[in-house]
């Protein structure tokens, strides 16, 4: 491994750290498309490279949030709980498609996500919306199934559910865009470790590859996070869309070349 590749991984990672700290997404947005079109890493391999990427990241940014008081998983038990179980489906499922179509899948799901996003007109706080289901049996079947589908994508696209996660938690919990993205950031990293799982069972994770990325994505996590807790509501807000943006055009962009 040549000192240029090293740098370009430990670029991928600053760049993923930024990511996952500032909108408490997975990595996979940026670590995929790098490695399969710059380095040559078949689909499989990258996904299960930017699993183990995200799992490291999203530990070291989600205690910085916590730190903050930004994390609230009592709510998000449930969907912690069906992403993991989620999670191991899809990945099985994974090494079954080829690279083609999970390239396909990939991206139909970043632009699904990216649509959901745009459709948010107002994401500040208001605690009167959100999910108000005074049956605690149904409430807890939903908030599985809603695990249980974020587990499952991530498990089949190789993302530790982050956006998905952060669009459920703002949308259907309501919770502010901080505990919003602290409390995705903490799901995000139990359920790409059970995806990670699957992904290594089968030899699909590039460790040294892996390691130099992360080493990135733990400095710019840090800092990033740091940078993220201590700004406004609003702000932070406008950082998320504007980062959605940035990641939703450059994937439609990669599909074309």
């Amino acid at each position: 491994m040549t000192i240029w590749v090293i740098a370009g991984m430990i670029l991928i990672g600053l760049i993923t750290g930024l990511v996952t700290s500032l909108i408490g997404a997975s990595g996979v947005a940026v670590v995929v498309p790098a490695l399969t079109l710059f380095f040559g890493v078949n689909s499989h391999m990258a996904i299960g490279t930017s699993l183990l990427v995200d799992v490291v990241t999203s530990i070291a940014v989600a205690i910085s949030y916590f730190y903050h008081g930004n994390v609230r998983l009592k709510a998000s038990l449930w969907i912690t709980v069906g992403s993991i179980i989620g999670a191991q489906i899809g990945s099985k499922w994974a090494g079954a498609i080829s690279d083609q179509k999970l390239n396909i899948v990939f991206a139909i799901v970043l632009i699904i996500s990216e649509i959901m996003t745009f459709r948010k007109k107002n994401t500040s706080f208001d605690p009167n919306k959100g999910l108000h289901i005074s049956n605690v049996v149904l409430q807890t079947i939903l908030l599985l199934v809603i695990g249980l589908v974020i587990g499952m994508i991530s498990g089949l696209v190789g993302a530790g559910g982050g956006v998905m996660i952060l669009l459920a938690i703002v949308f259907i919990l309501h919770y502010p865009m901080h505990q919003a993205v602290g409390t995705s950031t903490v799901i995000m990293a139990i359920t790409a470790l059970s995806s990670l799982t699957g992904y290594a069972r089968v030899g699909n994770v590039d460790w040294k590859l892996g390691i130099f990325i992360t080493i990135g994505a733990l400095i710019a996590g840090i800092i990033g996070a740091r940078f993220a807790n201590k700004i406004s509501e609003a702000k932070l807000n406008k950082i998320v869309a504007i980062i959605f943006i940035l990641l939703g055009v450059l994937m439609v962009g990669m599909r074309f070349l």
